[in-house]
């Protein structure tokens, strides 16, 4: 019951409450150069694209913490998600910035990332901690193409963004170092094709 009434508690926090960021955004005193009107579509489509990042993140890790019998593992993987709230609450304020809306379809996304982090915390911990690698290098990978395609003169959202990355590529070293399973080839091509279709459609959606 209280493995259920976290998921539930986290669940509602993320998709319907403001996210309180522990540490200073990365944006915080950057001077950003004036975006034209398409420059702004551009860095919103790729910030939502970043907070529904965020919010799969929350899904996932609450999903594999709901799932695991390893008590380390579980306060693990809740302090894990309770980092990625910064990450949460730096690209909704960015968003809101820049006067645009987070995805329509979070509570879809949510609920499958929930599926995929519980499924995975079942089979084993060193799968659940070989999906958190998986997930936090595709992710990282995404995020070094952002940087490539943000605005250069959006300062504040390369900045969020840069440091997302950090932090990502430290998640999986950490995963990794605790002991993950490398995921088999088709598995790590599933996620791929299922992030794929889940940022192509947050870019407008």
């Amino acid at each position: 019951m209280d493995k259920l009434l976290t998921a539930a508690d986290a669940a509602l926090r993320t998709l319907f409450a403001s996210p309180r960021a522990s540490a200073s955004s990365p944006a915080t005193g950057q001077v950003d150069v004036p975006l034209g009107t398409e420059e702004k579509k551009r860095s919103a489509a790729f910030m939502r694209v970043n907070h529904v990042g965020e919010v799969c993140a929350q899904a996932l890790y609450t999903g594999q913490a709901a799932a695991t019998r390893n008590a380390v593992l579980r306060r693990h993987l809740l302090e894990a998600a309770r980092e990625e709230t910064d990450h949460l609450a730096w690209t909704r304020d960015r968003l809101d910035q820049l006067g645009a809306r987070p995805s329509l379809l979070n509570p879809l996304w949510y609920a499958g990332a929930f599926a995929l982090g519980a499924i995975a915390g079942r089979i084993s911990d060193r799968a659940s901690l070989g999906f958190v690698v998986e997930t936090e290098n595709q992710v990282a990978e995404h995020l070094r193409g952002h940087l490539e395609k943000l605005p250069p003169g959006d300062r504040s959202s390369r900045a969020i963004v840069a440091q997302m990355k950090r932090d990502e590529e430290r998640h999986a070293s950490q995963a990794r170092a605790a002991g993950a399973l490398e995921l088999p080839p088709p598995a790590r091509l599933l996620m791929r094709a299922a992030a794929k279709v889940m940022t192509t459609t947050a870019h407008y959606i």
